[in-house]
């Protein structure tokens, strides 16, 4: 593939390393909306090819997480929404219960909380203090009134994979199903809705997927479709839906069941462009780039003094690099405005430091932000 910076014009303005927050969109992602919004302008939909489009981002989709067809993938706003449906579409009864960790992201607790006023349990499963959370400890809180656990694959706070696999062995056995929030690890690291077992899976396209905000994907099993009931129900979620005075409620079968109303065609076809972007690349050399970049920066990070916190282990790690700066450094926020001065982007999270390039940083980047950490004397 040629050279990656041409895409990625970021490179020439900043060292920016929070695509674990709103990442840049990729170059082709930009072109796709400024060629939207000209066609809009100019022609409104006449002559244009975003339906067929967006159609193609469904495949793409598809492709990237190991769907087994475009039938399972529907589009929504943000994970939450995602999130949301599953937690409004099962039919639940009183005294069921989800299975959570302690460490969620807010779109992963609040749909669950929710539920408590139909008489839903919320099992928490906590954190250990080194940063993991044991699969056997998930796996031990599902009981026979389990209908759902949802879990990250990958903690937003300090990067820890969790292996999905155990966990949706045991939640099937007891009858019920696997929920995902995978927003901070498609598109950074491979994903295999089938040999992970996931039942449903959502993830917004603004992080390691390089799309715009209010665009992502929602991941259905085919067999599950029919099971979920959609909580938001519309004009286009209906069989021949393009028949408007022909009133007909019957909802497709497939994960457009899913999809009320009318499309973000300009988000879809961006986040398009970034998702074939790395399929190009390879998905799998996506993240062996992340990988070898985030060990390099860890030993940098740990030869200056700073303490490491995500755990490192070949199969627990990810795009995420939380870490400590040696107490002679300075408080957070002055650390990340310093850093900032010099062009270089990172984030602070539940008190530490966060920083996750993705495969088109470099090396030389890692080193500016190794050298702008570096306390002198």
């Amino acid at each position: 593939m040629e050279n990656l910076a041409q895409h990625f014009p970021i490179l020439r303005s900043l060292t920016f390393l929070n695509h674990a927050g709103v990442a840049p969109i990729s170059g082709p992602a930009a072109q796709q909306l400024r060629h939207y919004a000209q066609q809009a302008e100019s022609q409104a939909y006449f002559g244009s090819d975003w339906y067929a489009g967006v159609r193609r981002v469904k495949q793409q989709a598809a492709r990237l997480v190991n769907a087994t067809s475009e039938r399972e993938i529907a589009f929504v706003a943000n994970t939450s929404t995602g999130l949301s449906m599953v937690a409004g579409g099962l039919d639940w009864a009183e005294g069921d219960n989800v299975v959570i960790t302690g460490v969620e992201y807010p779109a992963n607790r609040y749909p669950w909380e929710h539920l408590g006023r139909r008489g839903v349990e919320l099992i928490v499963v906590p954190q250990e203090p080194d940063g993991r959370i044991p699969e056997e400890e998930v796996c031990e809180a599902v009981n026979d009134r389990t209908r759902v656990v949802s879990v990250s694959h990958v903690q937003y706070s300090n990067g820890f994979r969790l292996d999905l696999r155990p966990i949706s062995d045991m939640v099937h056995r007891a009858g019920g199903y696997l929920c995902v929030d995978a927003i901070q690890s498609v598109g950074a690291l491979p994903v295999d809705v089938q040999t992970m077992g996931i039942d449903f899976l959502s993830a917004d396209g603004h992080k390691w997927l390089l799309g715009p905000e209010g665009c992502g994907i929602f991941y259905c099993r085919e067999d599950l479709i029919e099971l979920l009931q959609p909580p938001v129900v519309g004009w286009m979620c209906m069989v021949e839906a393009n028949r408007y005075g022909d009133y007909r409620y019957e909802l497709e079968t497939d994960a457009r069941r899913f999809e009320p109303g009318s499309y973000n065609v300009a988000g879809i076809l961006a986040m398009g462009a970034s998702i074939a972007l790395l399929l190009d690349y390879g998905i799998e050399n996506v993240w062996a780039r992340i990988d070898d970049l985030t060990q390099y920066l860890c030993d940098g990070l740990t030869g200056i003094g700073c303490r490491v916190l995500s755990p490192r282990d070949p199969d627990e790690r990810s795009g995420i690099v939380t870490f400590d700066p040696p107490d002679s450094a300075g408080s957070r926020a002055e650390i990340i405005a310093k850093l900032a001065a010099e062009k270089i982007v990172i984030v602070e999270r539940e008190g530490h430091l966060r920083v996750s390039p993705h495969f088109y940083n470099t090396s030389q980047q890692m080193d500016q932000l190794v050298e702008g950490l570096r306390v002198e004397g």
